[in-house]
């Protein structure tokens, strides 16, 4: 028993006081004033110190341990104790703990308890386990590192996990940033991209001031309902590194994560391959102006860009902290250009700005510019398609969640004040545009109006220019024509073209830093094997440099040799994809009402998530309806793989605790229907002991449950209470663990009890749920009964007892070789222990030979020593000997193969049914399962049942004609009129023989040594009994004659089970019974029904 670290905190600063005092004292400092380093931590010890000590704890310090408790001494000083403390032990370092105004084991809250093991924002720290406080305290409890540097009452000083969380991270030179540098800038600049520059203002030309509003709005309603979705989801717990992958794999599972996280790093990764391209033809067009053109614009295009992407790869490799810096610089330059605009539309506008559509604000102008005048081939959802993208970049702080310091509070707030900020400016700027510029302008200064002509109503007409000819001919200016609308508006030009480079540089930058941050913590989790090799990190931020180079290269590719235009609509969808699904992880986690799901972010409602998630998907096939179907495609595939793969990973997602309500839901729906005997079907407790140590027996039972009945596997602990439950808590995952990898369909269950009849009688009353209750009881037959102790024959006998009594079948099945493999399994586990240790030296040898004689013999010892290759005691060596010496050919192989004879094909053959007594059909129904299945399809039923000589073809009409009512296919029927006749006598001889050790043989005997003998032994067979069941002994060694005659070629026998009445049939003649009716054959199956019907001919 092992007292956990966090049962004891100590106070650096005792003399703070508050309702949980914890005194600490000091004594004989000295004696360890000599110790070597060694870091093993202290152990606790109760220590009595007479009547007025109350269990207090002693603490042992172990060489080298004693600096960490340094903070216990003021100034070299022993702390001051209450009154309450005896005298110390002078001879040993101790230390006397004392919480809620007395010692205790029981620890009080503290957040070190639920952290995860790993956790880089603290030590793990392990609570007392139930069994340590509610058993005696045991001596010499170890306690694991890190707990006693902890305060007994978790009141330590404000801010100390915080300091010693910053402390560390300055000593590991680790860059965390906050939710301006982190989330806010980055989702800013990410938002703000090139189409506020250069489409902006084609989009209120065509779709006017109020649509255009309307085509923001409705963009931000997307993003802003998916900001709330991501905002609840990131403040239900502590979030890690992955951004939108690690969002949406925690919540939806790692199907779901693992299918977006893919696609979405791909899409990032793409992603600045477009946004270097938008640059580079931001600069190529300037070297069209200046004729500087290097070759022709499509190669410098593809030079600009790989340039480009090679310098913006370097910021990245450099580390988060230059790519941060690179960001705010970048978001300097853009809101300077913004200002910019603003600034130029009060700017009085000169002849040549107006030639060309710019008039300053002017009413007339917005009320004419207020409605659409969609061009041709453009409607209200095509400029909505090519706005949408501009919207879009709100992941950009999350994509760097594990950089944060404090991602749950950084991300919320970050995002949503980003996604505020930015429609803000969206908004001004297409009323400002819509307000300043007209839709068509010639840029010609000698378009003005002449008196006496008409204006025909137009804006630019009442302000002094003639733009009329723009309705016959196409025009280059105005804000249907002229994407360099902002340019010519701003106070200074060239400032536009600088927030052009920033919003493109700025994005591309996040893309590249997202794509591999992502791409890493998908790899880091192993859903996809082959890119486990990406899950590496470098440096103290744990930077993705393969990631960078992959991203590197796919960029690119995609800057060298893609078509952008195409690719563009698929990587949209391809962000839009994760938007719905981070949308509908927030809805799902919410409708499968797991108590776990508690966000701290209150301002969502699952039905909102769930539109944002419906229109998030609406708004894919709006801008393109076959980039749509690719996405869906590519991450319904991708789903598909991942299920398939079964990752062996559990994150506590909403699928699991929605699949926990469903079946919760269905369980108790069922209860509400009555059971109808149609639906009938084996729900089987199967007493295997440990599942893996009698295979075949779980084998043939999961052959006629899996897909369609109740399994469950059960072993019964026996022996002293404490030791028995923890045993059974110990071994309990890893038993389900091993059918669930071995693909067996079936639950565990186990139970302690004083015998083993007891833990089994308890199994039948209480195991099921509703009416997923068992109704057959399987067991294995016991070979060994005749060396068994009498308890043993006794509680085998009495489970079917109460089997019967609870009114559930029972089924016997017998194999030549039996079931238990467990010695097999114990001398499996010996090897595969000593060939590791064997290749563990060879390994340390091989490294001291490749070392060349650096350290030499000392050097083996150490690695030897690291390796735990210790000199084996004499028992365990003694033990390896023997297992040493023992072949593998001298194994029971027999017992080897017979255990897995279930698993295998049956080939052509016959599975014999003995139903020869009616039991409500379960004799005949389990074997009809049977031929449902791969393995046994081959096999045909042949039916035998009891019948009278003069009436056998009668008889068996009769049975052929039941049987085609139940719809069950039969190879043969077979009438069996002689069962009642007498053995032969040497069969007889035999089971008298068998028999002979259990009889009493009180009828040989005088009256009182009679007596005597039944007092002493009660359980043997007597002559009275013996005779008044001689016809029935008589049926059961017959019955072996039929069987050896008409079944001895079967691959499987289905036989009834006798019944032996309580009381009348004594344990020992009923073993017998069994053994003789099951001797030297196929395996068999004995069954016996709760008698009520299990089939039916009625519709």
């Amino acid at each position: 028993m092992s007292l956990n670290s966090s049962n004891v905190f100590l106070d650096s600063a005792p003399s703070n006081s508050n309702r949980f005092q914890v005194n600490v004292i000091n004594e004989s400092r000295e004696s360890s004033a000599a110790v070597d380093n060694n870091t093993d931590p202290p152990h606790y010890e109760e220590t009595s110190f007479g009547d007025e000590t109350q269990n207090r704890f002693r603490i042992s310090f172990r060489p080298g341990s004693q600096e960490c408790y340094d903070n216990f001494l003021q100034n070299g000083e022993t702390a001051k104790t209450d009154a309450s403390f005896h005298a110390y032990d002078s001879h040993t370092n101790t230390y006397y703990l004392q919480t809620f105004g007395h010692n205790t084991v029981d620890a009080v809250p503290k957040i070190e308890y639920y952290r995860n093991t790993g956790s880089i924002s603290g030590p793990k720290v392990n609570r007392p386990s139930l069994l340590e406080i509610h058993e005696q305290l045991a001596k010499n409890v170890a306690v694991a590192p890190g707990s006693a540097d902890r305060v007994a009452n978790g009141d330590g000083m404000p801010g100390d996990e915080e300091a010693e969380k910053k402390e560390e991270e300055e000593e590991a030179g680790v860059v965390k940033f906050g939710w301006v540098k982190g989330v806010l800038v980055r989702c800013m600049l990410n938002i703000w991209g090139v189409m506020l520059f250069i489409r902006l203002s084609w989009i209120v030309g065509e779709a006017g001031i109020g649509l255009g509003v309307i085509i923001i709005g409705l963009s931000v309603v997307v993003t802003s309902l998916t900001g709330i979705s991501m905002s609840a989801i990131c403040t239900n717990g502590v979030v890690r590194g992955g951004g939108a992958y690690y969002l949406i794999s925690r919540s939806l599972g790692p199907e779901f994560g693992g299918s977006i996280g893919l696609i979405f790093a791909f899409a990032n990764a793409v992603a600045v391959a477009m946004y270097v391209v938008g640059f580079a033809e931001t600069v190529v067009d300037l070297l069209k102006e200046s004729n500087s053109m290097m070759v022709d614009p499509t190669n410098d295009i593809r030079i600009i860009g790989s340039i480009t992407v090679v310098i913006l790869l370097g910021i990245s490799v450099a580390g988060m902290e230059w790519e941060a810096k690179a960001q705010v610089i970048l978001l300097v330059i853009l809101l300077i250009a913004i200002a910019n605009f603003f600034i130029g539309t009060v700017i009085p506008s000169n002849n040549e700005k107006k030639s060309r559509g710019f008039f300053n604000y002017q009413a007339s102008i917005f009320a004419e510019n207020f409605g659409p005048s969609f061009t041709k081939g453009e409607g209200f959802f095509s400029v909505f398609a090519i706005f949408f993208p501009a919207a879009t970049g709100i992941l950009a702080g999350a994509n760097i969640s594990g950089d944060l310091e404090d991602p749950q509070d950084a991300i919320p707030r970050g995002t949503m004040l980003a996604i505020f900020i930015t429609t803000v400016a969206y908004i001004g700027v297409a009323i400002c545009v819509g307000a300043c510029v007209v839709r068509d302008a010639t840029g010609s200064m000698n378009d003005t109006i002449i008196s006496g002509m008409n204006c025909n109503g137009s804006a630019a007409c009442g302000l002094g220019y003639d733009f009329s000819r723009c309705r016959h001919e196409p025009c280059q200016y105005g804000l249907m024509n002229n994407f360099q609308v902002m340019s010519m508006v701003s106070g200074f030009g060239p400032l536009i073209t600088a927030g052009i480079f920033s919003a493109t540089l700025s994005s591309a930058l996040a893309s590249l830093v997202s794509a591999p941050k992502v791409f890493q913590a998908l790899c880091k989790d192993n859903i996809y094997k082959a890119l486990q090799f990406f899950a590496k990190g470098y440096g103290k931020n744990n930077e993705p440099l393969r990631g960078y180079i992959l991203t590197f290269v796919i960029a690119m590719a995609f800057i060298l040799i893609a078509e952008l235009n195409t690719i563009a609509p698929i990587i949209s969808n391809f962000f839009l994809a994760s938007y719905a699904l981070i949308n509908f992880s927030c809805f799902h986690a919410s409708y499968a009402k797991s108590p776990g799901w508690r966000p701290a972010y209150g301002i969502y409602n699952m039905w909102v998530s769930l539109f944002g998630a419906v229109l998030c998907c609406a708004v894919m096939f709006v801008i393109n309806w076959w980039a749509a179907v690719i996405t869906y495609v590519i991450e319904f595939f991708l789903y598909i793989y991942v299920t398939y793969k079964k990752p062996d990973v559990n994150w506590g997602s909403s699928t699991q605790a929605l699949s926990y309500v469903s079946a919760l839901d269905n369980a108790l729906e069922l209860t509400t229907v009555e059971d109808h005997v149609k639906n009938f079907r084996p729900q089987c407790i199967v007493l295997t002991g440990g599942p893996m140590t009698r295979p075949a027996l779980l084998d043939i039972t999961h052959a006629f449950t899996k897909n369609s009945g109740l399994c469950i596997c059960c072993e019964v602990f026996v022996g002293p209470r404490k030791l028995c439950v923890k045993e059974m808590n110990s071994g309990m995952a890893k038993k389900q663990a091993w059918l669930i990898k071995n693909k067996i369909k079936a639950f565990y269950a186990a139970v302690a009890a004083d015998c083993f009849r007891d833990g089994v009688r308890s199994l039948l009353q209480a195991s099921g749920l509703g009416r997923m209750k068992p109704n057959t009881l399987v067991i294995g037959y016991k070979k060994n009964w005749r060396k068994a102790p009498l308890t043993e024959i006794e509680n085998y006998v009495g489970i079917i007892h109460d089997a019967f009594d609870f009114e559930i079948g029972v089924v016997i099945v017998r194999i030549s070789q039996g079931f238990d493999i467990s010695q097999v399994l114990q001398v499996q586990d010996e090897l595969e222990k000593l060939e590791q240790e064997r290749l563990a030296l060879e390994a340390t040898i091989k490294d001291n030979e490749c070392e060349e004689g650096s350290g030499g013999i000392r050097g083996l010892f150490k690695k030897a020593s690291k390796l735990n290759i210790t000199k084996p005691t004499p028992k365990k060596d003694s033990s390896m000997s023997t297992i040493q010496s023992m072949h593998v050919g001298e194994f029971n192989q027999k017992l080897v193969e017979a255990s897995t004879q279930f698993k295998k094909k049956q080939g052509k053959g016959t599975i014999d049914v003995w139903w020869l007594f009616d039991d409500g059909g379960l004799t005949l129904l389990i074997p009809y399962i049977l031929t449902l299945r791969k393995k046994w399809k081959d096999c045909k039923l042949r039916i035998y049942v009891g019948g009278k000589i003069n009436r056998i073809e009668e008889e068996k009409i009769a049975m052929a004609s039941l049987l085609s009512k139940f719809r069950i296919k039969f190879a043969d029927i077979h009438i069996i009129g002689d069962i009642n006749i007498k053995p032969n006598k040497e069969s007889w001889k035999v089971f008298e023989e068998m028999i002979e050790p259990y009889r009493l043989h009180e009828s040989c005997k005088d009256l009182t040594t009679a007596e005597k003998l039944k007092r002493e032994t009660p359980w043997k067979i007597t002559d009275a009994e013996l005779e008044v069941v001689k016809e029935k002994s008589y049926r059961q060694v017959r019955l072996n004659e039929l069987l050896q005659e008409h079944s001895r070629a079967a691959n499987l026998i289905v036989l009834s089970l006798p019944v032996a009445r309580k009381g009348s049939i004594s344990d020992w003649l009923y073993m017998a019974w069994l053994e003789i009716l099951t001797k030297n054959l196929p395996p068999v199956l004995l069954v016996r029904g709760n008698h009520k019907n299990v089939l039916t001919f009625y519709s």
